[in-house]
């Protein structure tokens, strides 16, 4: 039986090669994808999921709106990564299939709340805003819920928006918490995970022969957003971010990390946002995350491949 997840997102040219991934993979029955404000405001993160998804040619796959801002802080974006547009790269046409009338959080407690008992895996390529809205709003849904894979925090690599933390947790830390404390399952997919996942040249070239629109358009993505990653940390080549949070679905064995506790910080201005991550478990802190760390890279951009391809087969 295919697993079945949430996607909620804020894309961003990451977002998109993860939602690509899911979209092309049989072993994932994607319910549905809900939009929340972060990369770049909310009507931009759901006019660019209906934008990937008809790239996907997957029409069945509903899109809902969800939180245009953080729980209670003015919403920080990151255009200056991803551009105006947050897809800045390719030209995509303006999308047909329109975005579902149900708010994206009214429907996340609607859909769990029909779900099985620990029936759905909720992927969040963003800040947690939606997911903690639907877990405030109505308790219960947690039980619906196998487990949350998300991309955010960092530990060894620090922060890549502030000294101390990562952007996806820094825009929304009270709902980071909220999740994390929520007694659901997570597994985080941090910076220093990400920043070991490199589109090298010749990891563009394999996407590249694929020879497919989604291909073309993921290489258009990546070289797009690369530019300020290369600037930044001046390696060789730009680490890519969300596409983990698919991966680890699809293949659990690519990746290894610790079971450990990690808090947000909420309070101070200085490293708001960090993920107190204890690695070492020097507190007694219960573990409440897998903290992934590393990856068999090369088996992580095979299976991209593999994806990408999928849309010619």
């Amino acid at each position: 039986m295919p697993q079945k997840i949430i996607i909620d997102t804020d894309p961003g040219q990451d977002d998109a090669v993860a939602i690509l991934m899911a979209l092309a993979s049989p072993e994932l029955d994607v319910l549905g994808i809900v939009t929340v404000g972060g990369n770049v405001p909310l009507p931009r993160t759901t006019l660019n999921a209906r934008r990937i998804r008809e790239l996907a040619g997957r029409a069945d796959v509903p899109i809902h709106a969800g939180c245009s801002r953080p729980l209670s802080r003015p919403l920080v974006t990151a255009e200056h990564v991803h551009g105006p547009t947050g897809l800045d790269g390719p030209h995509f046409p303006d999308p047909v299939l329109p975005v579902g009338d149900t708010h994206g959080v009214d429907w996340l407690v609607a859909t769990l709340k029909a779900a099985a008992p620990g029936s759905v895996t909720v992927c969040i390529l963003g800040p947690m805003t939606n997911l903690a809205m639907a877990l405030v709003k109505e308790p219960s849904v947690a039980g619906a819920i196998d487990r949350v894979v998300a991309m955010g925090g960092a530990y060894f690599e620090v922060g890549n928006i502030t000294p101390a933390a990562e952007f996806n947790i820094y825009v929304d830390p009270e709902a980071a918490h909220v999740v994390l404390t929520s007694g659901i399952p997570v597994t985080l997919a941090p910076l220093d995970l990400t920043h070991k996942i490199l589109v090298t040249k010749e990891r563009f070239g394999k996407i590249l022969a694929v020879g497919n629109a989604q291909s073309h358009a993921v290489v258009e993505m990546l070289k797009f957003s690369e530019q300020f990653d290369l600037n930044k940390y001046g390696w060789g080549a730009a680490p890519i971010h969300d596409p983990c949070v698919i991966a680890h679905l699809l293949r659990p064995e690519l990746f290894t990390g610790r079971h450990i506790n990690v808090e947000i910080e909420t309070a101070s201005e200085l490293t708001r946002g960090m993920t107190v991550a204890d690695w070492w478990r020097v507190t007694k802190r219960a573990p409440n995350c897998l903290f992934l760390k590393d990856a068999d890279v090369d088996g992580f951009f095979d299976l991209l491949v593999d994806r990408l391809g999928a849309y010619s087969r």
